[in-house]
C-alpha cells in the first residue's frame, strides 16, 4: 500500500530535543533534515545525530525521511554513508534538476542494500523540485526507472529565490511551478507533496492553502512546525461527507453499468466517467488515511 504523506515534518538533523518531540505527534512523515535546517558548522553533528536515532527513537507509524545535501554540496555521500547504517524509511533529496541526480542516488542505495542483504527497492526516494532548472526539467526527473522514486515534492521558497520572484499571500508567482509539479506527478504514477506555508503562526492561512493544495491535487504538504500537524493532516483527509457523496457515486454507477447505462443523472447533475474516477480518489485517499 501506498504510504500516506499528508504532513511531513522536518526536523533539524542536529536537534535531538526536537526530534523526540517529532517522534510522539503521531505525523505521517518525520524528515530528519541535513540541509536547509542545519548550520554548515552543524552538518557533522546532524549526520551522527541522526544515526543514533535511527537505532534509539521509536517513531511509531512515522515514516522515516532524511533529507541529505544537495548535489552541489559535496556533502552527500557523506551524508549517505553515515546514516544508512540506520535503515531510513527514505531519502529526500533537495534541488533536483536532473534525473541523473535522481539516478545516482537510486544506485548508491542499491549498493547499500546489496551489501546489507535488504531488499532491493526498500528505501524510497522523494525529490525536491526547487529551482527554474528543475521545474524546466520535470518529465525528466520524473520519468525515471526506479521503483525508488515515490514523491515530488515542491520548494516555493527557493524557487521564488531562483528565478528572483516576491513571494505573496497568493502564491500567483510560483502557481505555474506548483502546478507543474502536481501535475508531472500525476503523470508519472507519483506523490505531490505542496509547499511549506512559513507563517506557521497564522493558522488560518495555513488552512487555507492546505485546502489549496488538496483541491489542486496534492496528497499531502511539508510543515515546519508541530503545530501544523493537525490542521495539515485534516485538509489532506477527505471528509465525512465528502466520502459519503463519493461512496453514493461510485454505488450508483456499479449500478448504471449493471443496466447497461453510460452517463446517468444523480441529483440533478450529469455523472460520467471523470466524475466516477474523481469519486473513486477520494474514497482511495479515505482508505490510506484509515477512514473507510
Amino acid at each position: 500500500m501506498t504510504r500516506v504523506r499528508r504532513a511531513v515534518l522536518y526536523v533539524p538533523g542536529d536537534d535531538m530535543h526536537k526530534i523526540r518531540r517529532a517522534a510522539t505527534l503521531g505525523v505521517d512523515c518525520v524528515c530528519l533534515d541535513m540541509e536547509d535546517g542545519v548550520a554548515l558548522n552543524r552538518k557533522e553533528a546532524a549526520r551522527a545525530t541522526i544515526a543514533e536515532v535511527l537505532h534509539t527513537i521509536d517513531f511509531g507509524r512515522a515514516e522515516r525521511l532524511v533529507r541529505i545535501n544537495s548535489s552541489n554540496s559535496r556533502l552527500q555521500t557523506d551524508d549517505l554513508l553515515t546514516t544508512i547504517g540506520g535503515r531510513p524509511d527514505g531519502y529526500v533529496l533537495p534541488k533536483v534538476e536532473s534525473g541523473e541526480q535522481i539516478d545516482w542516488l537510486c544506485w548508491r542505495l542499491t549498493e547499500a542494500e546489496q551489501a546489507r542483504g535488504w531488499p532491493i527497492g526498500s528505501i524510497s526516494v522523494l525529490a525536491i523540485v526547487e529551482t527554474a532548472r528543475g521545474i524546466v526539467n520535470l518529465g525528466d526527473i520524473a520519468d525515471r526507472d526506479h521503483r525508488r522514486l515515490e514523491a515530488l515534492i515542491f520548494g516555493a521558497e527557493d524557487l521564488a529565490g531562483d528565478i528572483g520572484a516576491t513571494r505573496t499571500r497568493d502564491g500567483r508567482e510560483v502557481f505555474y511551478a506548483r502546478s507543474a509539479v502536481v501535475t508531472h506527478a500525476a503523470a508519472f504514477g507519483l506523490q505531490a507533496i505542496d509547499m511549506v506555508y512559513v507563517d506557521f503562526k497564522n493558522s488560518e492561512g495555513l488552512v487555507r492553502e492546505s485546502l489549496e493544495g488538496a483541491h489542486m491535487g496534492f496528497g499531502g504538504k511539508q510543515i515546519i512546525h508541530p503545530s501544523q500537524v493537525e490542521p495539515v493532516q485534516a485538509a489532506f483527509t477527505p471528509s465525512d461527507d465528502a466520502i459519503a457523496h463519493a461512496r453514493m457515486i461510485v454505488e450508483a454507477f456499479e449500478q448504471s453499468q449493471r443496466s447497461g447505462a453510460g452517463a446517468f443523472a444523480l441529483n440533478g447533475r450529469m455523472v460520467d466517467m471523470p466524475v466516477v474516477k474523481a469519486a473513486q480518489r477520494v474514497l482511495d485517499k479515505a482508505r490510506a488515511a484509515g477512514k473507510s
